[in-house]
């Protein structure tokens, strides 16, 4: 891996205070450690998140300039702190390495190839780990790790024991973890049709002559012969 050189100041003080006057002349705190103590030191966003921008996911090997005194030594950028609303960095922690000591670093993977699912079944290449711990020597800490998903069909899961590294690299990874596989191809959804009530006609009225009562009836003849007497 190609070394980038990234320059940084001796910082004094630390604490909140120190951080935010630092990040409004445009700097940010850091920290560098793995020698005999912690160095409290400053650095440019802009010089970090260059150096990382495309290699998102690997670790890059780094020649660290101390202005001012000329010293230079290797280190590798840790961790990274970044503000969760602006997406500002806010702090940076630089790990001192040595050449000769193999060391625990994360790498991105690559999906190499068409998969066959893909092609022939039109399935859907779903990358499930994109970066793996690997352990190796500084200077042997590869840009990515490629991963062959060619023969991938439908349903089939490439794993980590799948994968070969670059020599000198020893993966970390539990072999059976998943690394890439394809699913099959997402349904088109039917029209959603509105459900429109349907109301039967209600049937007419029938208006029918009330028939009198049986005992009603009989009265009403009864009446009818004494009104002829």
């Amino acid at each position: 891996m190609e070394q980038r050189e990234l320059t940084v100041q001796h910082r004094q003080g630390t604490g909140k205070s120190v951080a935010k006057r630092l990040r409004r002349t445009g700097q940010v705190p850091a920290i560098v450690y793995g020698g005999a103590s912690p160095v409290p030191v400053t650095v440019d966003p802009k010089d970090v998140l260059r150096i990382i921008h495309g290699h998102e996911g690997s670790t890059q090997l780094l020649s660290l300039r101390f202005a001012g005194d000329g010293g230079n030594t290797v280190a590798i950028i840790r961790d990274m702190q970044f503000d969760p609303v602006t997406e500002a960095l806010m702090h940076v922690d630089l790990q001192e390495v040595a050449m000769d000591r193999a060391i625990t670093v994360t790498v991105a993977v690559h999906a190499v190839g068409e998969p066959a699912g893909v092609r022939e079944q039109l399935g859907v290449l779903n990358l499930v780990l994109h970066e793996l711990n690997v352990s190796c020597l500084p200077g042997q800490i590869p840009e990515r790790i490629d991963a062959d998903v060619s023969a991938l069909m439908i349903g089939d899961v490439l794993t980590v024991a799948q994968i070969t590294p670059p020599s000198g690299v020893r993966i970390l990874n539990d072999p059976g973890q998943a690394v890439a596989t394809v699913a099959p191809p997402r349904a088109e959804e039917a029209p959603v049709v509105a459900a429109v009530a349907v109301v039967a006609p209600a049937e007419p009225e029938v208006l029918t002559e009330r028939k009198p009562k049986e005992g009603a009836e009989e009265g009403a003849k009864e009446g009818g012969k004494k009104e002829k007497k």
